[in-house]
């Protein structure tokens, strides 16, 4: 399983676009080769069209992910994503979503 979070605040929102449930905006998994200080194995981006990879455009970084729950080759089983002081809980989470 892999578990993340993102920073909607960073989201451009020219990106959303509608779909039959709501608004949506693709991502990219970005894996990293080495987990980061903070035992983070990914990086979320936003998707950026072929053109602006072109151009050498790259996709905003909205936040991290990391891969919990699974056991590696060596029997040792991965991070537990154990993020309890860092998130807020669902109800301190606020009511209104900047998009």
């Amino acid at each position: 399983m892999i578990t993340g979070s993102i920073n909607v605040m960073l989201i451009d929102k020219t990106r959303l676009f509608p779909g039959a449930k709501g608004k949506y905006l693709d991502f990219v998994l970005i894996e990293l080769r080495e987990p980061d200080k903070r035992g983070n194995d990914y990086m979320v981006v936003e998707s950026i069209t072929k053109e602006e990879r072109e151009k050498g455009i790259r996709g905003t970084i909205l936040g991290n992910a990391r891969t919990v729950g699974r056991s590696s080759p060596g029997g040792n089983t991965a991070r537990t994503g154990d993020d309890s002081g860092r998130r807020k809980s669902e109800t301190q989470v606020e009511d209104s979503v900047p998009f």
